[in-house]
């Protein structure tokens, strides 16, 4: 009898989601470096100088090309480990499945009340909104103690109805949306100053979302 070789493992989310994690600190950077084209050109001018030109298109390019760089770094991951990314969507059926059916148990035991202008969820919208929902709460929880989000993404894959890696990947999400929305505001703000703030706000969440996609559950 043989032993199953290591490679064979699924790996580690840091190594899983390198490309990402990689093009996560590449956009930190690029937000530092975006901002000091428009806080430089004002520190280094003289305390009477009026009007100062600055800079903000590294901001503007910043915004429109992040999302793209995201996703290229996304499907190099993918491609990287095909395996994996099977294993995960054999895994994302089971757990889908299993909340669709939890679902339309809830509508079964629910007494149908009078129909209202926006209809209910179908039991598969919802099943998808349920990993949204748990994506959004672990990057909360997140924020204010790791550890803790751990332990609720092993809680919430007790059940069957995630996985705590599907969780986490959607948490990923869910930092990352806020990121990208950040650097659209800067992209819209009028006053330069407040297009580098902005651009800096969205570091945060990038981070965060770097800190999400190294977490392994295991």
């Amino acid at each position: 009898m043989t032993a199953t070789p290591a490679r064979l493992d699924p790996p580690a989310r840091r190594r899983r989601h390198a490309r990402l994690i990689a093009a996560l600190t590449t956009a930190v950077g690029a937000c530092a470096e975006a901002a000091g084209k428009v806080y430089g050109p004002i520190a280094a001018a003289p305390p009477g100088q009026e009007e100062v030109v600055v800079d903000p298109l590294p901001v503007v390019y910043l915004s429109h090309t992040a999302a793209p760089l995201l996703e290229a770094a996304r499907a190099e991951d993918e491609a990287r480990w095909p395996a994996a990314v099977a294993r995960e969507r054999e895994q994302g059926r089971r757990t889908f499945a299993a909340r669709v059916a939890v679902a339309r148990a809830q509508e079964l035991l629910e007494e149908p009340g009078p129909a209202g202008p926006v209809p209910l969820p179908t039991a598969e919208q919802g099943a998808a909104i349920d990993l949204a929902s748990a994506g959004d709460e672990i990057a909360e929880l997140w924020r204010e103690d790791p550890a803790q989000a751990l332990a609720r993404a092993g809680e919430l894959a007790a059940g069957g109805e995630f996985t705590a890696a599907e969780v986490l990947d959607t948490a990923v999400d869910t930092a990352i949306g806020a990121g990208l929305l950040a650097l659209v505001d800067a992209r819209t703000a009028t006053d330069p100053s407040l297009m580098a703030e902005q651009c800096l706000q969205a570091v945060p969440h990038l981070v965060l979302a770097v800190a999400l996609a190294s977490a392994d559950p295991h």
